[in-house]
């Protein structure tokens, strides 16, 4: 499938993006404001984001290449120790840099 988009339609494009995920965003605190948060929703919430986290990083555990493998590993690592996610992520980067500059 090929679109053809004129470079006078990329405006408007940017801006209907940009008012769906306004309305995503929104909706979502409204939803919330109707529902109670007690133990077990707090659990649920937390639950869904590391789930949605193992979603994000697996396929690059499994697929990645050997920069993304062992930037995954230096950041686990690091969140370990250090227990900083932006430490945890600037050594993922800069492992990944590293690997893929000089082995990749």
């Amino acid at each position: 499938m090929n679109l053809e988009i004129s470079t006078q339609s990329v405006g408007l494009i940017i801006f209907i993006m940009a008012l769906v995920t306004l309305a995503t965003r929104w909706g979502g605190v409204l939803i919330m404001s109707f529902i109670p948060i007690n133990d077990r929703m707090q659990r649920f919430i937390s639950a869904m984001s590391a789930s949605v986290l193992v979603a994000i990083l697996a396929p690059i555990a499994i697929e990645g290449d050997l920069g993304a493998r062992c930037a995954l590993l230096a950041t686990v690592i690091t969140a370990v120790i250090f227990k900083k996610p932006l430490v945890a992520i600037g050594a993922g980067i800069i492992t990944a840099a590293f690997i893929r500059q000089f082995y990749g």
